[in-house]
């Protein structure tokens, strides 16, 4: 039985945090480990320029940067092929034909596209990169001939764009080169981890995360900072646990279940101090983050055999993509000479 095949990536627009962590890369680690995938994973330079082009070196720059995360993390780029969309031709070229197949009216629907175009305020000034977003992402999975694609609940909208294309193309041109993606979603408790500062988003432009290449210094200090119940004035005071970010993350990386219950009751009766459970956070988090900041700072000692390992990765990819781009050509009959 032949493999099914992942594609899933990550723009660079900075280093990534846990929140990513969480979310994402520790799924990819299990999934690529578990053997029944063929692993794609994308750092899309490309998408992140959509709404970036007037600062192409923070792309340049988060590049190397997010390729460390992934190693850090325990991606394995001999079991996974990660690459740089910008270095692969033929997902421009595919992202063309798929455009004729696409109404502006389809593209302006798409909620995941509508919501992203509020939260930036571009306003009228929305770039058309932008716009094509959805579709430049079906050309970036149906060129692997991606089976599965891990998404979260707000990315299914972008996930169904792409089956629609799929459909359209091998119908229109009566040939089944195209494949059909299912989505993946994470296990229950792989969500979106709130920032340490209680905004529901943990995200880079608002600097409220904690990254997978903070220090123990930082990751202390950041601790020390979170938010946690306002009316918890005093030691002695009743807490509440529900919307304390602190126990959300012990929630989330705790492995001592027992401990971090008695923790939550002894709260929200009363005599147990956020300092108390901060410093217990800090222990807990040191535990999942210093094997990840060791092996990161072990990468970062030869950046040279990062960037082969993604020009490696790129030309592997490149030729997956040329092989469908020659199918697609081939099926529109646009491969004259």
């Amino acid at each position: 039985m032949a493999k099914k095949i992942i594609l899933t990536g990550d723009r660079p627009t900075g280093r990534l945090h846990i929140g990513h962590y969480i979310g994402s890369l520790r799924n990819r680690v299990a999934l690529q480990n578990s053997g029944d995938y063929e692993s794609f994973i994308m750092i899309a330079d490309m998408q992140a320029l959509t709404d970036n082009a007037r600062d192409p070196e923070k792309i340049r720059k988060s590049l190397l940067e997010v390729a460390l995360d992934y190693l850090a993390v325990g991606i394995d780029p001999a079991k996974s092929t990660i690459f740089v969309q910008s270095q692969i031709p033929a997902l421009s070229e595919l992202t063309m034909y798929y455009l004729d197949l696409v109404s502006v009216a389809r593209l302006n629907r798409n909620p995941t596209v509508k919501n992203e175009i509020q939260q930036k305020a571009f306003g009228e000034s929305v770039p058309a990169g932008f716009l094509i977003y959805p579709v430049s992402q079906a050309s970036d999975i149906t060129a692997f001939k991606a089976t599965t694609v891990p998404v979260g609940d707000d990315q299914e909208p972008m996930l169904e764009q792409t089956r629609e294309i799929v459909r359209t193309f091998n119908r229109v041109y009566k040939k089944d080169v195209l494949v059909e993606p299912e989505g993946y979603f994470p296990p229950k408790g792989s969500g979106r981890l709130p920032g340490i500062d209680g905004n529901a988003k943990m995200s880079k432009s608002l600097g409220n995360g904690i990254y997978l290449a903070d220090d123990e210094k930082t990751v202390a200090k950041k601790i020390m900072s979170m938010y946690t119940d306002p009316d918890h004035i005093h030691v002695e005071d009743p807490g509440k646990v529900e919307g304390n970010i602190v126990f959300t993350y012990l929630d989330e990386f705790g492995t001592d279940k027992a401990k971090i219950a008695a923790l939550k009751e002894q709260y929200r009766a009363g005599g147990l101090g956020d300092v108390k459970i901060k410093r217990y956070l800090i222990d807990v988090m040191e535990q999942v983050l210093e094997p990840i900041r060791t092996r990161r700072a072990e990468y970062a000692k030869d950046m040279g055999a990062v960037a082969d390992m993604l020009k490696q990765g790129s030309a592997k990819a490149d030729a997956v993509a040329e092989q469908t781009l020659a199918e697609v050509r081939a099926a529109i009959g646009v491969n004259y000479f």
